[in-house]
């Protein structure tokens, strides 16, 4: 084997995490690059200046109607605020947890510790943002010709800098918010995957009747959960998560019937029940979501 080829074998290992649900389910994750992550906040920065630009050109137009020239730099201020703001956050509390720039490279938010991705994490990650980067581009875009303003530009490039090469210097590429609100960015699994699950467990679900309330037990993140372990078909693992849910739904196994079977066709009958309950505005997030 030569050093390449050594070298492209041993890059994807490198970021490769094992991940223990608080059901006690190893994963195997990868996390996403540097590189991966630069890629897609370019995109989303990109994005916003695209909005900023359109919303300027409607307020320009908007204030030659009605005369007024500040009308311009006040809407300007409030949709850069808003963009800052919300953008990143609003997007990463979606059921994809990534926004339109982590989407196109193919990652996304998850929790470190293998739970469920909560509401108060998002906004952490997304406050350190401010200090990370807003606040000393501020420091830039305030500099004027005084020596005083040039050491203000001068600690918001280095600042800048610090917190942009942050991830690089530590193993699992976190950023300091991704520290703050126990977060990581890992690669999101292929949606092609996703169909080849789905259409073995149709042909799994026709040995198989489940009832509502066996179906009700569990929720989006234990769905998410049965993906995953599907996704590496681990006979240890297979075999340990068929059990518990055997004992939750009491299910009684049959003669021949194999845990792969059983959790194809258990995952199937759950996405189909999530997803009905969905039309009628009900997303249970979790066994615990009373709903």
């Amino acid at each position: 084997m030569t050093a390449t080829a050594a070298n492209t074998e041993t890059a994807p290992r490198k970021q490769e995490r094992a991940l223990i649900t608080p059901e006690g389910v190893n994963l195997r994750i990868r996390l996403a690059s540097a590189g991966e992550r630069a890629a897609a906040f370019s995109i989303d920065v990109s994005i916003i200046a695209g909005a900023l630009v359109v919303m300027t050109l409607l307020a320009a137009l908007m204030g030659a109607a009605i005369g007024s020239a500040e009308f311009v730099g006040v809407v300007w201020l409030l949709m850069f605020f808003i963009l800052r703001a919300f953008y990143f956050t609003l997007f990463e509390l979606g059921p994809r947890a990534a926004t339109p720039g982590k989407r196109l490279i193919g990652i996304r938010v998850a929790p470190r510790n293998g739970g469920r991705l909560r509401a108060e994490a998002i906004f952490v990650r997304n406050a350190m943002r401010e200090i990370e980067v807003f606040l000393p581009l501020g420091f830039l875009a305030s500099q004027g010709g005084d020596q005083v303003s040039g050491l203000i530009a001068l600690s918001g490039f280095t600042w800048c800098a610090i917190f942009l090469f942050f991830p690089l210097f530590n193993r699992d590429r976190l950023r300091p918010g991704d520290i703050a609100a126990g977060t990581w960015v890992v690669q999101t699994p292929r949606r092609k995957l996703e169909r080849d699950l789905a259409g073995g467990g149709e042909r799994a679900l026709s040995n198989f009747e489940f009832s509502t309330e066996q179906l009700d037990a569990y929720g989006v993140h234990e769905l998410h959960v049965l993906e995953d372990v599907l996704r590496v078909r681990a006979d240890e693992t297979m075999a340990m998560i068929a059990e518990r849910i055997r004992n939750k739904i009491k299910h009684v196994k049959k003669a021949g019937e194999s845990d792969a079977d059983f959790l194809d066709a258990y995952y199937t009958a759950l996405r189909k029940r999530l997803e009905t309950r969905l039309l009628y505005g009900v997303r249970r997030r979790d066994k615990f979501d009373e709903r």
